[in-house]
């Protein structure tokens, strides 16, 4: 944009772009190179004050903030009127505010302590609370939590590692705290990995175990180790998970092992004869 009073020589026209009035001795500004008189200019381009609903003049100075328009002298608080030229300011429902109060009015307050917490500072929300960012801070270590991940208990916050130190359990293996998940086996307890069974090394978190001597044990290391053997088999007897089996003069056989020696036809709940290490059914017995 330019204006000015200089014309080209008399002998031309030079004219207003829009209602035509000889500019010559008069003031003028250019828009795309187009000449316009100052009314013409300020009736098509000229913006409306937000304020006073007035244009303002292309010789005033033109404050703007979201496609809205207002003269210098208008561009003011809408509470207190103090100008926000130059200086920070919020919105709110269409109105202006100096930053003071907006703060008064609208800003969250600190639960910690009680102050606002002003447009444009970083403020850190949980459950419906607010805090400046140097207030949310650590209840046993007092530093800041920031984006760090906290613990919230009693209506205080801890970061991790001083929730650990303070309330988590210990795992009776590694000595370290458990923060999530756990065992616990004859009172004590246990990370999942540090629960294993003492003679696979596997992890028993999940799967049916038993003891000796209170130590852990999985099924198959407990029957290799103290299960006795069946007679018929050879393999271990458990007894585990309600397994039923046959015990007789210090010798046991799975059920499904006590036959006879000759025909093996079951004998569980049946009477039975004995030759040497063998039982017979009562029909094979008679032929000894």
């Amino acid at each position: 944009m330019a204006g000015g009073t200089t014309c080209p020589r008399m002998t031309e026209r030079f004219d207003c772009y829009n209602c035509k009035e000889s500019l010559y001795g008069h003031k003028y500004i250019l828009r795309e190179e187009n000449p316009y008189c100052v009314k013409c200019y300020e009736n098509l381009y000229s913006n409306t004050c937000e304020e006073c609903k007035k244009p303002i003049g292309s010789d005033a100075k033109d404050l703007s903030y979201k496609d809205r328009h207002w003269h210098e002298s208008c561009f003011h608080c809408f509470q207190c009127q103090v100008s926000l030229v130059d200086k920070p300011f919020a919105a709110k429902d269409d109105h202006l505010l100096c930053t003071e109060c907006y703060s008064n009015e609208y800003s969250s307050k600190c639960t910690e302590c009680k102050k606002s917490i002003m447009p444009g500072t970083r403020k850190m929300e949980y459950k419906g609370n607010s805090w400046h960012e140097t207030c949310f801070i650590c209840a046993r270590c007092q530093q800041p939590i920031g984006a760090k991940s906290f613990i919230p208990k009693n209506d205080q916050y801890f970061c991790v590692p001083c929730y650990e130190k303070q309330f988590a359990m210990q795992c009776v293996q590694c000595k370290k705290p458990i923060t999530t998940g756990g065992v616990t086996y004859r009172e004590q307890p246990w990370h999942k990995e540090c629960f294993l069974c003492t003679g696979c090394k596997q992890q028993l978190s999940g799967q049916r175990f038993t003891s000796q001597e209170e130590f852990p044990y999985c099924l198959t290391c407990f029957s290799n180790l103290y299960a006795k053997k069946c007679a018929g088999c050879s393999n271990p007897i458990s007894g585990l998970g309600g397994a039923k089996y046959i015990s007789f003069e210090e010798r046991q056989w799975h059920n499904e092992c006590f036959n006879c020696k000759k025909c093996s036809v079951s004998l569980v709940g049946r009477g039975f004869l004995t030759d040497k290490d063998d039982i017979l059914c009562p029909d094979c017995g008679k032929v000894i």
